[in-house]
């Protein structure tokens, strides 16, 4: 560098390269699209990558149409069943098909089918019917039966193993 010059007036063409190549390339991008036929109309899904885009590829964007579409996870696998779980399983679900169980009720009658516990509370809770529609049904299998009153059936559905408020709700959708 000689005296009385400044940096940049010494600097060699080849370091100048770096700001003129980059912002040619943008130029040129910018006037190809011109040219090519930059209609509004355009379908804005046909986007180019231009040489700024690459050069800002770490910003993120704020449009969500040029936001990467990431692939959701795949789901976990199911966990293996052993053969008294499966049986515990279609069991409960043969069970609700014939007639109402509350959940307690219907574990207790696997249990006395001779499923563990375990197995019985897995095959209930992998069911997993609608227990106040079960607390209806069986409201009105006891009013088909013999009449009852209102705190009566209240009371036959919780000894049954329904909540008070299962039992309630089946009561209620009866009519009493």
């Amino acid at each position: 560098m000689g005296p009385g010059r400044r940096r940049d007036e010494v600097r060699p063409w080849f370091k100048k390269k770096r700001v003129l190549i980059p912002a040619a390339v943008v130029a040129f991008v910018v006037i190809g699209g011109a040219i090519a036929g930059g209609s509004d109309t355009e379908d804005k899904n046909d986007q180019t990558v231009t040489a700024s885009d690459a050069a800002n590829e770490s910003e993120p964007t704020t449009e969500a149409a040029e936001a990467p579409v990431e692939a959701a996870p795949p789901a976990p696998p199911e966990p293996e069943l052993t053969r008294s779980q499966e049986n515990a399983r279609d069991a409960a679900e043969n069970y609700l098909d014939l007639t109402a169980f509350s959940r307690s009720g219907l574990i207790k009658q696997l249990e006395f089918e001779g499923y563990s516990t375990e197995d019985a509370t897995f095959g209930v809770d992998t069911v997993n019917p609608d227990w106040n529609e079960q607390a209806v049904k069986s409201a009105e299998n006891y009013l088909e039966l013999t009449p009852f009153s209102r705190s009566g059936l209240i009371d036959q559905l919780t000894f049954e193993g329904f909540t008070p408020e299962q039992a309630t709700y089946g009561v209620d959708q009866n009519g009493l």
